[in-house]
């Protein structure tokens, strides 16, 4: 399939990963179709996984760190009883013990709500000693995982059909549901990996609104209506609007027509937004209250709240 070059190549993709494929293999046709290698995702998903991804493209990879830590969801399927050394169904044999109950599973869902410290795989792309812990593993070694804090905002079982459990959980960026696979089906008294896992919604975005498949090396584009995807060439690339940042939880500031230059040369903040409601609290990343400015519905920059002043994040406009 031939394409022809577009510069409208800036905006965001749904993407729908399917099994068996990694998160950077899965941008291959993306970059072929629109021409470009600015592409890059905002989160991966493990191999064995399947479902939503949020691929940025052009200038709107500069947004990355607006997307990146977002709350997700997730379908996962436990089979209890065997432990792998992957966490997941790729992993050779690790451990066994006896299947819990499902009494015993449902009993111990509250001890996993709310903040946890959770232990990442040994088999994950974190870094220790300037390494990830995967190739650590991979080579025999035994990589010590710090436990890190992390979110459940809900735990539910969905299913119970030994030794196969299916969960739902919604979770805060960073959390590892192989992770929390292993660590229930420990407190159960058993072993436990993850037989397969689909992530259906990161922020505001879910999966099955119109996301661009890859399917056995075919592309098929599925126009978003809830979005309203607009653009002709390629109505699976979403341009950044407010429909975009609102499903990130990040609130939206209207600029005047002439503040838009001053924003592009970098003028200070305090005078163009002395007017402006204020966002208190924090954004779905968790960090520092960010903002959007727009003008006349096109945007124009991402601003950031510290020590009660505003400060440029990035100006999208500029570039």
């Amino acid at each position: 399939m031939r394409t022809t070059m577009n510069s409208n190549t800036d905006g965001l993709i749904l993407l729908h990963k399917p099994p068996g494929l990694t998160s950077f293999d899965a941008l291959r046709d993306i970059k072929r179709v629109l021409g470009t290698g600015k592409v890059g995702h905002t989160g991966t998903l493990d191999k064995f996984a399947e479902g939503l991804l949020l691929i940025l493209t052009g200038r709107a990879l500069k947004l990355s760190q607006w997307f990146t830590h977002c709350d997700k969801q997730y379908e996962g399927t436990i089979c209890f009883g065997v432990e792998t050394d992957t966490l997941d169904p790729e992993g050779a044999f690790l451990a066994s013990a006896p299947l819990p109950s499902r009494e015993d599973v449902e009993q111990l869902i509250p001890q996993f709500l709310g903040k946890i410290e959770q232990a990442p795989p040994a088999y994950s792309a974190i870094h220790i000693d300037g390494e990830r812990a995967s190739t650590l593993a991979r080579r025999g070694e035994a990589p010590e995982m710090q436990k890190r804090p992390v979110t459940i905002y809900r735990l539910e079982l969905l299913s119970w059909e030994p030794p196969h459990a299916k969960i739902f959980v919604h979770c805060s960026s960073g959390t590892y549901i192989r992770s929390l696979a292993r660590d229930l089906a420990l407190a159960a008294g058993s072993r436990g990996h993850l037989t397969a896992l689909i992530r259906t919604q990161i922020a505001g975005f879910r999966l099955g609104s119109g996301e661009w498949r890859v399917e056995s090396g075919e592309q098929v584009a599925i126009r978003n209506e809830e979005l309203g995807m607009r653009n002709k060439e390629f109505p699976f690339l979403h341009p950044i609007d407010k429909s975009v940042i609102e499903r990130l939880g990040i609130p939206c500031l209207d600029v005047a027509t002439p503040d838009v230059a001053k924003i592009i040369r970098g003028k200070p903040l305090a005078q163009i937004l002395k007017d402006a409601p204020v966002p208190t609290g924090q954004n779905s990343a968790g960090v520092n209250p960010a903002a959007a400015l727009f003008s006349d519905g096109k945007f124009i920059a991402m601003i950031e709240r510290q020590n009660n002043k505003w400060n440029y994040g990035y100006v999208y406009a500029r570039d």
